[in-house]
């Protein structure tokens, strides 16, 4: 339905259910009975001997095996395959067709309300009478659009004289509705973002030219021999501007650390460690701990430095856990 005419012609078409007794007399299928009422009360966890045992019912105000007052609807279920209780005439069938040709095919339970007016007891037979109360006008929900159907269920019990007397009453709402359509799926995410790039400058291109020739180069005053690392225009020692470098070794002792675990980054595998390394040449460096899960890093662990390239023309130092076995 597209216009506002074909809406509001069938929603008159469905309002013409509304205050039919779809059903009346209709007989349960199986009269109360010990064994539903013992898989019932086992299946929600309900030990009160009131439903199962007859001496103990005996010495309550009932007298009798009462069956649970939630089990109302059970005694008015037609089976798997049983239908609409007045079959495919039923008006509540027809009213469930007509919905359905709409489109609204998909359903859901919202809720039931039930009132107890007195306990079922062994051997009783029910029968009910259904009245369609409502339909209600198109609805626009979370799960989709469409119909909320209210239905009523008066639930008797024929006395001795044939008369019907009323012990409960049952009102079920359902919504029959047309779901949302769906949202185009997201194209899929590249395996890997690339990672932040190098920020390179005159004053630490040399770092980044050994790097790429795997060497981790220290920077050294050309005046006091005092090394540096990171790269700086000049001497923290004595401000000598001069300077050249040594490879190291690329041994090194864990002097602190930090695990990472947010923000979150596609191009990281989250969480990992970060560890200032102490090397042993003096100067200490920031770097990546591989090789092993982040909560396993610990001060004073022995490393050694290791070259990865996370992206073509992205190579960085990293550093693996070596014990004294390896490092010598």
């Amino acid at each position: 339905m597209t216009t506002v005419e074909e809406k509001a012609d069938f929603l008159a078409r469905l309002k013409e259910f509304e205050g039919i007794h779809a059903e009346s007399g209709i007989l349960g299928l199986d009269p109360v009975n010990g064994p539903m009422i013992r898989h019932w009360a086992e299946a929600m966890g309900d030990t009160n001997p009131v439903y199962t045992d007859p001496d103990f019912a005996k010495t309550t105000h009932f007298g009798e095996v009462v069956a649970p007052a939630t089990m109302l609807q059970v005694w008015t279920m037609r089976g798997l395959a049983g239908g609409a209780p007045g079959g495919s005439e039923s008006p509540v069938q027809k009213l469930y067709d007509l919905i359905l040709d709409a489109g609204f095919g998909s359903v859901v339970a919202t809720n039931c309300e039930q009132e107890y007016v007195r306990p079922l007891t062994l051997g009783e037979s029910i029968e009910f009478d259904q009245l369609i109360e409502t339909v209600s006008e198109e609805k626009t929900t979370g799960l989709g659009v469409g119909h909320f159907i209210t239905t009523l269920m008066n639930i008797f019990v024929r006395g001795a004289e044939g008369e019907r007397e009323l012990v409960g009453t049952h009102r079920f709402r359902i919504l029959r509705y047309r779901p949302h359509p769906k949202k185009p799926a997201a194209a899929p995410a590249a395996e890997r973002r690339p990672r932040p790039r190098r920020v390179v400058n005159r004053d630490n291109k040399a770092f980044w030219d050994g790097i790429d020739a795997e060497q981790l180069l220290i920077q050294r005053c050309a005046k006091c021999d005092t090394l540096r690392l990171p790269f700086g225009p000049g001497c923290n020692n004595c401000a000598s501007l001069e300077w050249d470098t040594v490879e190291s070794a690329g041994n090194g002792t864990i002097y602190s650390h930090v695990t990472m675990h947010y923000p979150k980054f596609e191009a990281f595998d989250m969480p990992y460690a970060v560890a200032l390394i102490e090397l042993d040449e003096g100067v200490r460096t920031l770097s990546n701990i591989v090789g092993i899960p982040h909560d396993e890093v610990r001060i004073g662990m022995r490393v050694k430095l290791e070259f990865v390239e996370h992206d073509p023309g992205l190579k960085l130092p990293v550093f693996r856990p070596v014990d004294a076995a390896q490092e010598a």
